[in-house]
């Protein structure tokens, strides 16, 4: 199943996405699940099956996407999980991942504009796979880990470098509003078996920038998830990216910003294509 958050006609809904086509399932069952998150974390995937059949049907291109979990309790992103990208930035080898936290406001759907901030022109691409939380809860072990995902989307963590090079932490190059985006939709995971055998490819005005196996991360998904309950409660609806490939702008001769006018993809067979175009911030 495919499910997305979104707007029509500034009414924000969610539905299932069936080929061109978006079923407005959340106008029948917005008393009982006025969000997606609401939906995962009673896992009512039945009765949102048994509603789309009634929901009115729309074409793909007259709704306004917001991103998969717009009130996503947690953002927890990985930085350096593959081993050509922890290469590129001279980063030494970890025992454990590294982790940082992005804000729900610093996303946006697919087809909006990513923002450059005015504080900055050093602004990055980051293809990545996103996991959703479907299940939540303390201290969970590898083993039922992926037994607690509700999904998958494509996530591009575009960050702001110069601040996110301030100091050794990376909050404020990753939290500037509507730098970040996650889609088009959830994917469930009846439909991705095995997420090692995904592959992630970003593009920069068609041209690829970026494309790795996600069997190459350095901490897999039952890894991270073990890892970050460890320390943190996780709840459904909570968003994990798993971190980007090599192929950064940042690290490239010269340098690769992104500019108002560019068109960035993240693409992951499956899940779909995430698109975005560049603006400055007013």
């Amino acid at each position: 199943m495919r499910l997305a958050s979104f707007l029509i006609e500034n009414r924000q809904s969610w539905g299932v996405i069936e080929g061109s086509e978006v079923a407005d399932t959340g106008a029948l069952l917005a008393s009982s699940y006025p969000t997606l998150k609401a939906v995962i974390a009673a896992g009512a995937y039945r009765e949102v099956a048994a509603a789309t059949r009634e929901a009115q049907r729309l074409s793909v291109d007259a709704v306004r996407w917001r991103p998969v979990i717009p009130d996503a309790g947690k953002i927890i992103c990985v930085g350096h999980n593959y081993e050509m990208h922890r290469q590129e930035t001279g980063r030494a080898k970890a025992d454990h991942p590294s982790i940082f936290i992005r804000f729900a406001d610093t996303q946006l759907g697919h087809g909006g504009d990513i923002l450059r901030p005015r504080e900055s022109t050093m602004l990055d691409y980051e293809g990545e796979l996103a996991v959703v939380i479907g299940t939540g809860g303390r201290r969970i072990s590898r083993e039922s880990a992926l037994s607690c995902i509700a999904g998958y989307a494509c996530f591009n963590d575009a960050s702001v470098r110069d601040w996110q090079w301030h100091t050794s932490q990376f909050a404020p190059g990753k939290n500037f509003p509507s730098t970040g985006s996650i889609g088009p939709w959830l994917v469930t995971t009846d439909e991705i078996p095995d997420p090692t055998k995904l592959s992630v490819t970003t593009r920069l005005n068609g041209q690829v920038v970026q494309n790795q196996q996600t069997a190459d991360m350095i901490f897999d998904i039952p890894t991270i998830i073990a890892y970050v309950s460890a320390f943190t409660s996780l709840s459904a609806g909570d968003v994990i990216a798993t971190g980007t490939p090599g192929g950064v702008g940042a690290k490239r001769e010269p340098p690769l910003w992104m500019r108002p006018g560019d068109v960035v993809e993240v693409e992951i067979p499956g899940l779909g294509c995430l698109r975005n175009t560049i603006a400055d911030e007013d």
